[in-house]
């Protein structure tokens, strides 16, 4: 690490995904931001020494449907905080043959079909910051991070898919089969409903963000399958959320152990006023 460098992983925690017995020495922190308050606390801890805060996308009874995410609030706290990386997990619909349910995706781009969700800081209004952010999104998410997560579950034998393209759907309803099919056409490999704004917005934090997915079902597109259901994919991420903690515990401490001070200092924006 960087002399002079703190890192901090912050990690939000998808739909299954949000367990805070990862954390030792938890504290919790209610906070608020310029665009309202997070989705829950920041529950403030460590994983092997390493400074980390989590947060529950959804809340930690999930009472949050994905379109009021509040996204800007949630990245905003989680920056303020001093977080440098942000680690997420997200339950998704596979969109491909080979992307069995159970297995992770570590998602290097997106499409996005969302409609109603905010997806930067410099909004306009009297909080936000002055200017305009065009950020460049050709590589969204980080890819010095996903070759750590890549490499660990390797070594821990997770069937892990290197890359794959999300595309991000308002919900809260699922997809019709019309749209499932024409999605895969579009080149899409898997589904949901919050990686957008989300991956946006901590591009324009300068954080370096990466998402570890797991598909919980073939979406509706595949004939001779049950199609999408609620019960189903609960049922799927509580007997397969061991392999994201698993993945997490392991990485964390290697990614705090390399130098980020170039990586995150090329994660600078540029705002026109």
């Amino acid at each position: 690490m960087a002399p002079g460098l703190q890192i901090k992983i912050g990690i939000i925690g998808g739909s299954g995904l949000d367990d805070p017995d990862i954390l030792e020495e938890r504290t919790e922190r209610y906070v608020d931001t310029p665009f309202g308050k997070p989705s829950d606390a920041l529950i403030v801890g460590k994983i092997k020494n390493v400074e980390c805060v989590l947060l529950a996308r959804h809340g930690r009874q999930h009472t949050i449907m994905p379109t009021n995410v509040n996204n800007q609030a949630n990245i905003w706290a989680l920056k303020e905080e001093g977080c440098t990386h942000l680690l997420v997990t997200t339950a998704c619909g596979s969109l491909r043959e080979e992307i069995q349910p159970g297995d992770i995706v570590l998602l290097d781009q997106f499409i996005d079909r969302t409609t109603k969700r905010c997806q930067t800081f410099y909004d306009g209004r009297p909080a936000s910051p002055p200017g305009v952010c065009h950020i460049p999104m050709a590589e969204p998410f980080c890819h010095r991070t996903r070759e750590v997560l890549l490499e660990v579950a390797r070594t821990l034998g997770v069937k892990c898919h290197p890359r794959g393209t999300m595309i991000t759907i308002e919900g809260p309803r699922f997809s019709s089969r019309a749209e499932s099919l024409m999605f895969r056409q579009w080149g899409a490999d898997v589904i949901n409903m919050t990686t957008v704004p989300e991956v946006v917005l901590a591009k324009e934090a300068g954080l370096c963000y990466a998402s570890i997915a797991m598909a919980t079902d073939y979406d509706c597109w595949k004939e001779h399958e049950e199609a999408v259901c609620v019960d189903n994919v609960l049922k799927t991420m509580k007997e397969n959320a061991n392999k994201a903690s698993s993945i997490l515990l392991t990485a964390i401490p290697q990614i705090c152990q390399m130098d980020w001070d170039v990586t995150l200092k090329a994660m600078s924006v540029s705002v026109v006023s």
